[in-house]
């Protein structure tokens, strides 16, 4: 039988990861964390490190910031989170157009749903707020939007994360 697909979205700090990595240790199996985080700058190098040591030594931790679904199509079982979909269309903002953005969340979306383990997907919610006025916002917004619909299409859970607490929007297993 093949374990839960769960999307975990919600705000900057609402609780995201704890959540995922709490739901994740609940399942018996190996235990792979996939960052898709790159460290640009001091402050992102620094957050990186502290996700790195507040996360149980029981996680093994891969970082890849495109290639996401071809790490998981490498995965049979175990319990995989991915952290985060929000930073990996970021990173493919800089470098891919809509059909290369578009084919690559459709192969993220099929590896998901092929995956035989725990899949967690991290990701934030941005289409909350107002319509960005410039072209680059508008487009993220856009990608992320389709992104997290063909995501949450595959699994068995959504849950929005509110201060820390979370409501489920798609209940499966």
């Amino acid at each position: 039988m093949k374990g839960a697909k769960i999307l975990v979205t919600g705000g900057v700090k609402s609780g995201k990861s704890d959540y995922a990595l709490e739901r994740g240790a609940r399942v018996d199996g190996e235990k792979i964390f996939l960052a898709t985080a790159q460290a640009r700058d001091e402050e992102m190098k620094a957050r990186i490190e502290n996700h790195r040591k507040e996360r149980p030594a029981e996680w093994r931790t891969l970082e890849e910031p495109f290639k996401v679904a071809d790490a998981l199509n490498r995965r049979k079982t175990g319990v995989f989170i991915i952290d985060c979909l929000t930073i990996w269309t970021s990173n493919h903002l800089e470098v891919s157009d809509d059909d290369v953005f578009q084919s690559q969340s459709l192969l993220l979306a099929e590896a998901v749903g092929n995956f035989g383990g725990t899949a967690i997907l991290v990701t934030n919610e941005v289409g909350l707020g107002i319509i960005p006025a410039d072209a680059a916002s508008r487009k993220y917004g856009r990608w992320l939007g389709s992104l997290n619909r063909q995501i949450a299409a595959v699994c068995d859970e959504v849950v929005l994360m509110v201060a820390g607490q979370p409501v489920f929007i798609k209940r499966g297993i």
